[in-house]
């Protein structure tokens, strides 16, 4: 910012300043964020973006039980969930969250569970949805999933003008390609 404003800066003729505060029902962060309207369930629960937010029992969120409220997605990766104003304090259930099998399992019962839950994972979607805002460059999102950016190792792999890529020799695109056949041949 100083490069900038070194470079092409320049002294004002007023050195009066000019802007005008905020007036105190102005919000400017409510109008940078994207609303999205959800109905609130009989157990104070919704969903956002495939994740359970469960309210807290107070009395306004019992009173509101089966009415609309605001799910406000700021543009930092905060989250928040309103009715006419209010913020409304909630926990969160991630329904993308696995389960990473620990080291030491002392039930061998739990262990085949556990492999099976794990099978089940790995053939599901892993993703947001596609129409939600994409948060590109953010380390510390709310749900701790990759986010698509560089910072997290992401490597673009679309088309590029002129000849095509070949994915053929591509060691994890043969990795993949043989432990699908391998699951394909375990299940038959």
């Amino acid at each position: 910012m100083a490069d900038f404003n070194r470079r092409f800066g320049k002294a004002p003729r007023n050195p009066k300043d000019m802007h005008r505060p905020f007036a105190a029902h102005e919000n400017l962060d409510g109008a940078m964020c994207r609303k999205e309207i959800r109905k609130l369930s009989q157990s104070l629960t919704l969903r956002y973006d495939k994740v359970m937010f469960i309210l807290d029992p107070t009395d306004l969120a019992t009173a509101l039980a089966g009415k609309k409220v605001i799910v406000c997605d700021y543009p930092d990766g905060r989250l928040e969930v309103t009715h006419e104003g209010t913020s409304l304090p909630y926990r969160t259930f991630d329904t993308l969250r696995s389960v990473h099998r620990p080291e030491v399992v002392e039930n061998k019962r739990l262990d085949d569970v556990l492999a099976l839950v794990a099978e089940m994972q790995a053939g599901r979607e892993q993703q947001r949805s596609k129409g939600g805002p994409r948060r590109t460059g953010q380390t510390d999102h709310m749900f701790g999933i990759r986010d698509g950016s560089q910072s997290n190792g992401y490597q673009k792999r679309g088309t590029k003008p002129g000849r095509k890529t070949d994915f053929t020799k591509d060691p994890v695109v043969i990795a993949k390609r043989q432990q699908a056949l391998a699951q394909l041949k375990a299940a038959e």
